[in-house]
């Protein structure tokens, strides 16, 4: 059996845990947001090559890159989401036991906005617009202005089922919640 470590050890381990975790929200943050940069650059340089070499049918490479940046973008939003949620449900009561009173305030006070849904909602619009709409547009029109060859319409409807399932997605981890899902409970403390 072994010996349970010292409070002074224990409260040591878990301020490092949180740093580390604060840590990799950030970089999760950054990575996440520097995807919508990508999006947008990768739409202008399909634009500017089928300006260039006058092949429409190049607007459906637009879609499986829309795809990928739009998935590795919600896998960052999941995980700066779980390290959000972990933080709050998990690690600060076990710093509250040190403490004995509220730890990590902002972790539950942002997510409290009493405009949280709003926000939600046009988070999930501006998502939408980032990483379906241009590979929806684009592939509509490979279709419409090039030769609809079989190819392309296979390509077109690939990628049309490919952004589908992303928006569901996008939809699905968007978590608009009827009222602030994490605010704390202030009618206790008075």
């Amino acid at each position: 059996m072994s010996n349970p470590a010292p409070p002074e050890q224990l409260l040591t381990v878990l301020l490092a845990e949180y740093g580390q975790l604060k840590d990799e929200q950030a970089q999760r943050i950054g990575h996440r947001d520097n995807l919508v940069y990508a999006t947008l650059t990768a739409a202008a340089a399909t634009i500017v090559g089928v300006v260039q070499t006058h092949a429409a049918a190049l607007l459906l490479a637009l879609a499986p890159v829309c795809v990928l940046l739009g998935w590795t973008y919600l896998a960052n939003d999941r995980m700066v989401t779980a390290i959000g949620r972990y933080l709050r449900d998990d690690l600060a009561p076990r710093l509250e036991s040190f403490a004995g009173t509220g730890v990590l305030g902002w972790e539950h006070e942002h997510c409290g906005d009493t405009r949280r849904r709003q926000h939600k909602c046009f988070q999930l619009a501006a998502n939408l617009l980032t990483f379906v709409l241009p590979g929806a547009a684009a592939s509509t029109a490979g279709v419409v202005a090039g030769h609809p060859a079989w190819l392309v319409v296979a390509g077109a409807i690939v990628a049309f089922a490919l952004l589908a399932v992303l928006a569901w997605q996008l939809v699905a981890h968007a978590d608009l919640p009827p009222k602030p899902p994490c605010a704390p409970d202030r009618s206790a403390t008075g």
